[in-house]
């Protein structure tokens, strides 16, 4: 064994361990921190097969500045961890079998349609191109009509998160400031007349007398 299969062999086991402590880590901070950990390893895996563009990619958008947001996203929430795992044993049926078949197909995919023994070789043009633009043309060329779909899925996406987070909500407190600008000092502030209490005399003496 080389060095090189040691190394991805290693990754690839913490790059396991640590997706598998997403989903059972009790803390949502411990969560997205194994999250971070998940996608280093990745980055590292990416990096042992030369794709040292995806492996960058990986680390600068989704490490450094998507999972950084995210963690601070979650420590500043309040989540109620119990409603979160209330229905997690009652759904993990269905969820491990939908996981048995993504694996699957993920193994099938590999082992039938990645045969690096029967790969051609690299041109003396591709390597003089290098492996970033070379991945930038294969992308807008052969793959143009799935890089749009992606991008009107992503697109979609995005549209339903905006929509999910302004729909009305029953328990949400918020400010209208049309109605602060329409606001009145009359309406602001309102002085009440108040009586003044005043301690009747009799009662008074009647509680000077009963002191020693």
């Amino acid at each position: 064994m080389t060095t090189i299969t040691a190394l991805f062999y290693a990754f690839s086991a913490v790059l396991v361990f640590a997706a598998f402590r997403v989903i059972t880590a009790r803390s949502t901070v411990h969560a997205v921190l194994f999250l971070m950990l998940a996608f280093f390893n990745a980055a590292c895996v990416w990096m042992l097969l030369k794709a040292e563009f995806l492996a960058i990619a990986l680390v600068l958008v989704y490490v450094g500045a998507v999972m950084v947001l995210f963690l601070f996203v979650v420590m500043m929430l309040d989540i109620n961890l119990d409603a979160m795992r209330a229905g997690f044993w009652r759904h993990f049926p269905l969820a491990a079998f939908i996981g048995v078949i993504v694996a699957l197909e993920m193994a099938a995919v590999l082992l039938v349609g990645f045969d690096l023994a029967e790969a051609p070789a690299a041109s003396a043009q591709a390597i003089e191109l290098g492996n970033t633009k070379l991945l930038g043309i294969e992308m807008y060329t052969n793959y143009i009509y799935p890089l749009e779909v992606a991008s009107v899925l992503l697109l979609v996406a995005i549209i339903a998160a905006i929509a999910l987070t302004l729909r009305g909500r029953k328990d949400a407190k918020s400010q209208v400031p049309a109605e602060q600008i329409l606001a009145k000092k009359a309406d602001r502030l309102r002085i009440v007349s108040v009586e003044p209490a005043i301690e009747a005399p009799a009662a008074a003496a009647r509680a000077t007398g009963a002191q020693p």
